[in-house]
C-alpha cells in the first residue's frame, strides 16, 4: 500500500472510531431517531388493508416485505448533514474546520457513516420483532440480491448526502438553509417509495420519476432486497452515479463561491 493511501486509511479509520464513540454516548437518542424512522411500518399497515380490498398489482405480503426494505434502507440512508453545516456557519464554528488541513466534509461524513453501526443494533431487534409480529412475511433475499442491495444503499446514501450536503452550502448567504431541504424533503417523501411503492404509480408518472434523484433514494434499493427492482440495475445504478456527480458538482462550486462570502470568527 502507497503511501498517501495509507494515510487516508489511518485518517478515515481515526475520524470514524471519534464519531463512532460520540455516537455511543447517546445511545438513548439513537434509539429515538430509529423509531422516527418507523413511518414506513406504519404505512405498511395502510397499503395492508387496501390490498386487501383493491387491485394494485401487489399481495399483502409484498407490500409487508416492500416496507420493512424501505425501513432497513432508510436506516442507513438518514442524513442530517444541512443542519450540522448551517450551524457551524451561522455560529462561525466553520472557522475552526478550514483551519484544519482537511475538507469539512469528511468530518459530516465520518459522523454519518459511524452512525451507520452505532443504530444498527436497535434496527435489528426491530425487524425480529417485526418477523415475530408478521412470521408471513418471513423470507430469504437471494444471494446476489442482497449483495447488489448492499452496493445501491451505498449510492443512495452518497445520492442523500452530497444532495443535502449541495443545499448546506447555502447556509453561507441564507441563515435557514434547512428550509430548502424541508421543500426538497416533500418530493422525496412522495416520490422516493417511502409513502407508497412505485407499481401503485400511474405508469406515464412512474417513467418521469424514474429520471428524478428520488427513487434511488429509497425504492431502488428496496425493490432489489425484495428480489422486485423497479427499473434494470445497470440503469438504476448510472442513473444514482449521474445524480451523485452532479450533486458533487454543485457542492463544489458552491462551496468555492460561498467561502467568498464567509465572514465567521477567524475567517
Amino acid at each position: 500500500m502507497k503511501h498517501p493511501l495509507r494515510r487516508i486509511v489511518r485518517i478515515a479509520g481515526t475520524l470514524i472510531s471519534v464519531y463512532y464513540a460520540y455516537m455511543l454516548e447517546y445511545r438513548a437518542e439513537l434509539l429515538l431517531w430509529v423509531l422516527s424512522g418507523s413511518l414506513p411500518l406504519i404505512l405498511m399497515g395502510v397499503w395492508v388493508e387496501a390490498a386487501r380490498g383493491g387491485e394494485f398489482g401487489l399481495s399483502p405480503v409484498d407490500f409487508i416485505r416492500y416496507f420493512l426494505a424501505v425501513f432497513l434502507v432508510r436506516q442507513f440512508t438518514v442524513v442530517w448533514v444541512i443542519w450540522e453545516f448551517e450551524r457551524e456557519v451561522v455560529e462561525g464554528k466553520l472557522s475552526f474546520r478550514l483551519l484544519q488541513p482537511l475538507d469539512p466534509g469528511w468530518h459530516h461524513l465520518a459522523s454519518h457513516f459511524a452512525e451507520r453501526f452505532a443504530r444498527l443494533p436497535f434496527a435489528i431487534v426491530l425487524v425480529v420483532l417485526f418477523f415475530w409480529l408478521y412470521p408471513q412475511a418471513i423470507w430469504v433475499p437471494r444471494v446476489m440480491d442482497l449483495l447488489w442491495c448492499l452496493v445501491t444503499v451505498l449510492l443512495a446514501f452518497a445520492l442523500r448526502f452530497v444532495s443535502q450536503y449541495a443545499f448546506s452550502m447555502l447556509a453561507f448567504w441564507i441563515e435557514r438553509a434547512y428550509a430548502i431541504e424541508q421543500f426538497w424533503f416533500l418530493f422525496y417523501l412522495f416520490l422516493s417509495g417511502l409513502v407508497a411503492p412505485l407499481e401503485v404509480f400511474p405508469p406515464l408518472v412512474r417513467q418521469m420519476v424514474l429520471f428524478t434523484p428520488f427513487p434511488y433514494m429509497i425504492n431502488f434499493p428496496a425493490s432489489i432486497l425484495i428480489g422486485q427492482p423497479t427499473v434494470p440495475i445497470a440503469q438504476g445504478i448510472a442513473i444514482t452515479l449521474g445524480w451523485i456527480l452532479a450533486f458533487w458538482g454543485l457542492n463544489r462550486w458552491l462551496w468555492s463561491k460561498g467561502l467568498k462570502h464567509y465572514s465567521g470568527m477567524g475567517a
